[in-house]
């Protein structure tokens, strides 16, 4: 029998006092000595797996799940809720830091996955329904034309992807309201056509680019979206390589150039004759159109903190860096797979430190791994219910968020499945008669560990 006084994390690690850490320490360890003489067995279960692959999203990670797991010669299906493979970077022209094609990148994927053995492609599709555990899942597909489609798989890899911010709600920034105001994904279809042009079919003279437009800040999205800074250095060495006479303006809060060769780019870039202005990222910052006087369309007033001024930047062209954002029915796909979510509606690993999955590749070989085993370890500690002294009132049903529990209309008693339950205890700590339980948490474990953490005698 086991259980850990964890006096790292609990004592040393979050404690200056060393005096009352000690004593603290002494207090963990009386309670989990007080706890372990109560612990029962548990029994390592496991369940078969079924071989198949559910892929939700048709985008560069789902695209490279699907063909890693195929390629082993195992079953995938993959749906896609639009018509077309690809996602946000079927709408990029170059990807940074090495400049390189993202459509060379991606066509071939999905040329592969439109054509291999293996797939199953389900187009205008979403999904309606999950149920199941771990190993043996089932759902119901609904396409576009309303027809259903019942799949049963043992893994799911979901990849619904982003979307980006709507500026339009920034009213300050006049997009929607001045033509030449566009967003970062409106100006990657430019570079896709190869011209960069006003409205009016001119080449912009000026061009600014306003990163954080939507994200790290408190009224819209505080997280940071990771990709908008690298994304306008990118910007700037486009439209210095097509324009080489216009002026470049970079209005940015923090430069975040992470990752392998990242803050190279940076370097690269501040060399083309870019002028960088620094703001604050909760001062407001507004366009407006130009004067008479002015040779440019429009103004970009800001605040720039290095020179600690106010300062007005032309542009005929001005570029928003749009935030990432979660799809709307992100919740209903959590809530139908099964996995939490932070709260700025993104999945979360189970794990971030210790079981992290997070990556198209990490993923598939997670999965893979569990198909070759054949099966799957559950968790040991699950509810269970003490049939004698079950009034029948169904609390547990109500309250259960893993529909892990059913009631026995035959008998009056509530049935826990324990495949699919995952020992929360919310079933346990709602039951008025106290008839289920959480096996490893039980009440006598739990009081006696008090008892050990309050009482007087030393260790």
């Amino acid at each position: 029998m086991f259980q850990m006084a964890n006096t790292r994390e609990q004592c040393s690690w979050v404690h200056t006092d060393y005096v009352e850490a000690t004593k603290k320490a002494k207090a963990l360890v009386r309670a989990s000595v007080n706890r372990v003489v109560h612990h029962e067995a548990l029994e390592k279960r496991f369940v078969d797996v079924n071989p198949a692959t559910l892929v939700i999203g048709g985008g560069i990670f789902g695209l490279s799940a699907a063909l890693e797991i195929a390629d082993s010669g195992k079953e995938v299906f993959l749906v896609e809720k639009t018509g077309s493979l690809g996602g946000l970077i079927s709408n990029i022209d170059l990807t940074f830091p090495y400049m390189h094609s993202a459509r060379q990148m991606l066509t071939p994927k999905i040329n592969h996955v439109q054509n291999h053995p293996h797939i199953d492609l389900f187009m205008e599709t979403e999904v309606k329904d999950i149920s199941g555990y771990v190993g043996n899942f089932e759902t119901i597909l609904t396409s576009k034309d309303g027809k259903d489609v019942e799949l049963k798989f043992g893994n799911i890899v979901v990849a619904t992807g982003l979307k980006t911010f709507d500026p339009g709600v920034i009213k300050d920034y006049g997009y929607g309201k001045f033509p030449d105001v566009i967003t970062s994904v409106e100006f990657e279809k430019m570079l896709l056509d190869g011209k960069i042009l006003t409205k009016e079919g001119n080449e912009p003279k000026n061009i600014a680019i306003i990163h954080c437009v939507g994200s790290r800040n408190k009224d819209y999205h505080e997280y940071c979206s990771r990709v908008c800074c690298m994304t306008a250095l990118k910007y700037s060495k486009q439209i210095r390589s097509a324009l080489p006479k216009a002026n470049i303006y970079e209005a940015y809060a923090d430069m975040r150039s992470f990752g392998k060769n990242c803050e190279e780019f940076y370097l690269q870039t501040s060399r083309k004759d870019v002028m960088f202005m620094m703001f604050d990222k909760q001062d407001p910052k507004k366009i407006k159109e130009a004067g008479s006087r002015d040779k440019c369309k429009l103004l970009v007033e800001l605040n720039e903190k290095l020179c600690g001024t106010s300062v007005e930047v032309p542009a005929d062209m001005v570029i928003l860096m749009v935030a990432m954002e979660a799809y709307d029915n992100v919740t209903d796909i959590s809530h139908a797979v099964g996995i939490s979510m932070c709260g700025n509606d993104f999945y979360i690993e189970k794990h971030p430190k210790l079981d992290p999955v997070a990556q198209a590749r990490a993923a598939a070989a997670r999965i893979l791994a569990t198909i070759a085993v054949g099966s799957v370890e559950i968790e040991p500690t699950t509810a269970i219910v003490n049939e004698d002294i079950c009034c029948g009132c169904q609390t547990c049903i109500k309250v259960c968020p893993y529909t892990a529990i059913s009631f026995d209309e035959e008998e009056g008693v509530s049935v826990v499945n324990e495949i699919l339950c995952k020992g929360c205890g919310t079933c346990s700590s709602a039951c008025p008669t106290g008839a289920i339980r959480t096996k490893h948490f039980t009440d006598q474990q739990i009081l006696s560990q008090i008892e050990g953490l309050l009482s007087l005698k030393e260790v």
